[in-house]
């Protein structure tokens, strides 16, 4: 398993734990939705550390 799709299960899990959709997520971490969603999309392997310390930031968990 990538990185990536670890960081990816994380936050899904996270999200599922507290109930948050990621448009909330999204609008919680000061980010866009699609900035989410394109983070949480399986076909893209990119993922940017600034869009994760923002959503970890807005989940108020640290890095």
């Amino acid at each position: 398993m990538a990185v990536k799709d670890i960081v990816v299960k994380r936050f899904s899990d996270l999200c599922k734990e507290r109930n948050i959709k990621y448009n909330e997520l999204a609008t919680l971490s000061g980010v866009t939705p699609s900035t989410v969603y394109s983070m949480m999309d399986e076909n893209r392997r990119d993922v940017s550390i600034t869009v994760i310390k923002k959503l970890c930031d807005g989940l108020e968990i640290t890095l």
